[in-house]
């Protein structure tokens, strides 16, 4: 099969000749020195020497605004942001007038002629694509984090209309994505980091009144446009999950194997045929510690756990640079059943 074939059977839930694979985001460290190990120049060359099935292209990257201001200027003025805990400009706002005062981002200063030219000679393959969407971060932000949380009770007035904002320029941005790109876009792939190693960061009652509603809208638009959807959320989401299958979630990413309810049976008993999982390779003991051997088991039995529909990836899609090389080419092997030199 080829790659795009391979990924198009995986996620119509039909039989393909293995799993997917996808690399992920190596490191600049980890990048280099696979590099030179297969003696290639760049990311593209990586990937045709590991058989990578897919290609990311995000479109948030591409910002071009003509005075050089971030998409979302989450700290207007207040100087420098330290920590995810520092209040951002709407730390003390209780007034959605002074939320839509506010100077938005336009969509129109991203650049799309970059964004198709990145695309170039990535046919074969299977593409992520859209915005990185992720709302949930960005209107944190804007807030401070445990600000944030608190204001969800004491001002919920103000966090939707942040939230209103940052989602509407996200629905523009695809928006032109789809339309202008959409033949370079097979997969909508979007991100917000709702877990912790214990839990979710925001209860699912309140993941249900801030978020989802707003997910979905996300969700909606790019299945207008023929898309599938995959969502990235690191630590436990265990209990959103069902959530995010009725709102048309088709894939997860990255299922971070240590953390609570997140190892592979838990989530083939409840969820297998309901979902495409991505990810699973776990980052942060087997990849860092253990043996390429091991590596090589741990897919194995992976497999048998997921089954068909499961993309092998790291359980992160950073490869930070304490990973062992040796233990990056197992997995690469393990996945695409060659031999790689």
């Amino acid at each position: 099969m080829t790659h795009r074939q391979r990924i198009a059977s995986i996620f119509a839930g039909k039989p393909a000749d293995r799993p997917g694979f996808w690399l992920g985001c190596p490191s600049k460290e980890i990048a280099t020195a696979l590099y030179a190990h297969f003696a290639v120049t760049d990311d593209a060359g990586l990937r045709r020497a590991v058989d990578d099935d897919f290609r990311w292209i995000v479109t948030d990257k591409y910002y071009r605004h003509p005075e050089g201001k971030p998409i979302f200027d989450v700290m207007a003025g207040k100087g420098a942001r330290q920590s995810l805990g520092d209040p951002g400009c709407f730390a003390d706002c209780e007034d959605t007038a002074e939320v839509d005062r506010f100077d938005w981002p336009d969509p129109r200063y991203l650049d799309f002629d970059t964004i198709r030219s990145l695309a170039e000679g990535t046919s074969e393959y299977w593409r992520l694509g859209g915005t990185w969407s992720m709302f949930f971060h960005v209107v944190s932000d804007f807030f401070g984090m445990e600000n944030y949380f608190i204001k969800m009770h004491t001002n919920p007035a103000v966090v939707h209309a942040v939230t209103r904002h940052v989602v509407d320029f996200y629905l523009q941005a695809n928006r032109r994505a789809f339309a202008e790109t959409g033949d370079i876009i097979d997969t909508f792939f979007l991100g917000n980091d709702l877990g912790t190693q214990r839990g979710t960061l925001i209860s699912p009652e309140m993941f249900r009144r801030f978020i989802l509603p707003y997910l979905k809208e996300l969700i909606d638009q790019a299945k207008s446009y023929g898309k599938y959807v995959q969502m990235h959320s690191c630590g436990s989401v265990a209990a959103l999950i069902p959530m995010l299958i009725d709102a048309g979630v088709d894939a997860l990413h990255p299922l971070q194997a240590r953390a609570e309810g997140m190892d592979a049976r838990s989530l083939a008993r409840q969820f297998r045929g309901k979902l495409v999982f991505v990810g699973g390779v776990d980052t942060q003991e087997l990849l860092w510690r253990g043996t390429p051997q091991q590596v090589k088991d741990e897919i194995a039995r992976l497999r048998d756990i997921f089954g068909q529909r499961w993309v092998i990836s790291p359980s992160h899609e950073a490869i930070l640079p304490e990973v062992p090389i040796a233990n990056v080419i197992a997995m690469c092997e393990a996945a695409t059943g060659k031999t790689l030199h």
